[in-house]
């Protein structure tokens, strides 16, 4: 479903190139959970965000269901994340003048779509039917972590991108809060790729990529 051949991403600090992915390549198979490991600066974070068409390498390709995804307009690349993508992120970026309900509808209100049934079904499944209308500082880290998966849900994308989504949360939210996202994702035979730096964690997945020097280094 997903293939990265050969991903080359660089940066420059001053005069200074940092080579961050070094000829890296994967294959991702339709709803496989994959983590993504490593010690910090291996890649992972930019690793994740080339797959899903955010950053775009200097060489190489990433194709998903046999679309080469940096060979499309940027207009045309944005429309087929939304079609396909879900995003969930560790500070959970949620938008702080909106109720949980608006966050969870913003992927469907960008395809011009009404909060729905399904978004409300979803809050009400990530045990938040009675706090659909609060804001984000009325909530706790987990409640918000809860609100980001039924965004990254509601559309029904068929991969799920997640950036360390436990990050901010104690052990005991952090399993449930995976525990739901693990729930739902198979329920809908949804491609799950994670970043994390935790190997308790990453043990949960069907496969650990290994990430250092910019390339896999091992794969378990």
């Amino acid at each position: 479903m997903i293939i990265a051949e050969n991903l080359h991403r660089s940066y420059y600090i001053g005069k200074k190139k940092l080579e961050v992915l070094h000829g890296l390549s994967l294959h991702i198979k339709r709803g496989e959970k994959v983590f993504l490991c490593g010690p910090s600066g291996a890649g992972k974070t930019t690793l994740m965000y080339t797959l899903a068409g955010l950053e775009a390498p200097q060489e190489g390709y990433v194709s998903i269901d046999g679309t080469r995804i940096y060979d499309l307009g940027l207009r045309k690349r944005a429309l087929f994340r939304n079609q396909t993508m879900g995003f969930i992120f560790q500070n959970y970026m949620l938008m702080p003048e909106l109720t949980a309900i608006e966050n969870a509808s913003l992927a469907t209100a960008v395809r011009g779509e009404e909060a729905t049934e399904k978004v409300k079904a979803l809050l009400e499944r990530v045990g938040l039917g009675d706090r659909m209308d609060h804001l984000p500082n009325e909530l706790s880290g987990g409640e918000q972590q809860r609100v980001a998966i039924a965004r990254a849900l509601a559309h029904n994308p068929s991969i799920i991108f997640a950036d360390e989504p436990t990050g901010n949360l104690d052990s005991r939210n952090g399993r449930q809060i995976l525990d739901l996202l693990f729930e739902l994702a198979d329920e809908g035979g949804k491609t799950l790729v994670m970043v994390t730096h935790d190997p308790d964690v990453a043990r949960l997945g069907d496969r650990v990529l290994t990430i250092r020097d910019g390339v896999v280094q091992h794969e378990s």
